[in-house]
C-alpha cells in the first residue's frame, strides 16, 4: 500500500515537473526596422549598428550588431530581426570609400556622413546614447533617422 502510495506522488510530481517546464513563458522578439534618409549620394555603404548600451556607442566595432548596405536613391534600409523589447539606440556613417571605416580628417572631424536614432547630435563629439535611446516594443517597430554631413 505504502509502495503504491509512493508511485502515485512520484507520477503526480513528474507530471507537475513537465507541466511547470512546458509553461515557461518565452520573452516575445520582433523586427526592427531602420530607414536613413538623405545620404548626399550613392557611393559606397552605409555602416548602420545597433545597441543595446551606453558601452562603446557609437562605435560599432562595439556594437551589438553592424550591417553595411547598399545606398538606393540616397535611402539606406536595415532590418534586425528577433529582438527581445527593451532599450536600443542606432549609429549610422556613410562609408563613401568602401574602407569599412569613419574616415576624418586631421582633427578627428568626419568626413563622411554620420547619423543616429532620434536624429541625435552633438556639438563637440558623437552623439550620447541618452540622446540616441529609444524604446524597442518587442514586436515589430520602424525607426528614420537622418544623415547629416560637417
Amino acid at each position: 500500500m505504502k509502495s503504491n502510495l509512493f508511485l502515485s506522488l512520484l507520477v503526480m510530481g513528474l507530471s507537475g515537473i513537465k507541466s511547470n517546464a512546458q509553461q515557461t513563458v518565452q520573452k516575445s522578439t520582433g523586427t526592427l526596422t531602420v530607414v536613413v534618409t538623405n545620404f548626399r549620394n550613392n557611393q559606397g555603404m552605409a555602416s548602420i549598428s545597433l545597441y543595446k548600451q551606453a558601452n562603446g556607442f557609437p562605435n560599432s566595432a562595439k556594437a551589438a550588431e553592424t550591417v553595411f548596405l547598399k545606398i538606393d536613391n540616397t535611402k539606406a534600409i536595415a532590418v534586425f530581426g528577433k529582438l527581445p523589447a527593451g532599450e536600443y539606440a542606432v549609429s549610422v556613417y556613410h562609408d563613401e570609400n568602401n574602407n569599412k571605416k569613419l574616415d576624418t580628417n586631421f582633427f578627428g572631424i568626419p568626413k563622411e556622413g554620420l547619423g543616429a536614432s532620434n536624429n541625435a547630435r552633438s556639438h563637440f563629439g558623437p552623439p550620447k546614447y541618452a540622446d540616441a535611446k529609444f524604446t524597442f516594443s518587442g514586436s515589430s517597430q520602424q525607426i528614420t533617422l537622418s544623415m547629416y554631413y560637417l
